[in-house]
């Protein structure tokens, strides 16, 4: 028998599996059987909800197609060369105000006032200076993700430790060695959320891109099947969106814990 008061540790709900694992294991049943009840229902008009067997057989005939996956190549190409010009625009930026107290008092609030700004405001802005290619695409993900990236690296900035600094500069290294030895080592955890943000808003700025102005995209094909109200292969393409979207943000994850794995 158990001692009197002794705690009993409570037994596992599943082998393997974690609460948390199991907690959202039943949101996401919840959510999947509120779907199709509400589906089942009529309560909506014909095809705004469909059943979740349609969106499926959709999605599937979806992933046979051809011309998607070149669709998804031109997205996946706007997307990455955005986030290449924006993030290394807002690495710089950001070591520079988090560098300097004068600049950062003169400009960063700048980017604080601006970064919440809906960047869509600026896609007229875009067509005209780059054309309605895939110019405009790239205009608007590099300046959606221009701003979390720049914010976040001067935030790390000012949290890296000054005697890390102090003996960079011991050492009298230049500016090229103090951002590669030592501001970019010590900044890996704000660089790495950053870049998961500023991918993010660039896949979304790129989207909207793509769905006011464009005849190819992922963007594109969303706003065509919305416009023939062919419903469920819209919701196939933004399951698709969505998958990738995760992925790509565990993957940006992943490789920061393995490099500062590597670097212990």
């Amino acid at each position: 028998m158990a001692q009197t008061g002794q705690l009993t540790q409570a037994p596992a709900a599943l082998p393997g599996l974690s609460r948390v694992t199991l907690l959202r294991i039943a949101i996401v049943l919840t959510i999947l059987v509120v779907w199709e009840a509400t589906a089942a229902s009529g309560l909506l008009f014909r095809d705004v909800v469909p059943s979740l067997v349609v969106i499926v057989r959709a999605l599937w005939n979806l992933l046979f197609e051809p011309d998607f996956y070149w669709h998804l190549g031109v997205t996946a190409g706007e997307v990455g060369t955005a986030l290449l010009i924006g993030g290394l625009a807002g690495l710089a930026v950001g070591i520079a105000l988090g560098a300097n107290r004068f600049l950062s008092q003169a400009f960063e609030h700048f980017l604080y006032y601006l970064g919440p700004t809906p960047k869509i405001i600026f896609f007229p802005v875009m067509i005209m200076w780059f054309g309605v290619g895939s110019g405009s695409k790239v205009a608007m993900g590099t300046i959606s993700c221009f701003f979390p990236i720049a914010l976040s690296v001067a935030a790390g900035m000012r949290q890296i430790d000054q005697v890390l600094i102090r003996v960079g500069r011991s050492f009298r290294a230049n500016t090229w060695q103090m951002v590669t030895k030592v501001y970019l080592p010590a900044m890996r955890a704000p660089i790495i959320n950053g870049v998961r943000l500023g991918l993010g808003v660039a896949i979304i700025g790129t989207l909207l891109a793509e769905t006011k102005l464009s005849n190819r995209g992922v963007g594109f094909l969303i706003i065509n099947s919305y416009s023939t109200f062919n419903m469920p292969r819209m919701y196939s393409l933004l399951i698709v969106v969505f998958v990738l979207a995760i992925g790509a943000n565990a993957v940006v994850s992943r490789l920061g814990n393995l490099e500062a794995i590597k670097t212990r």
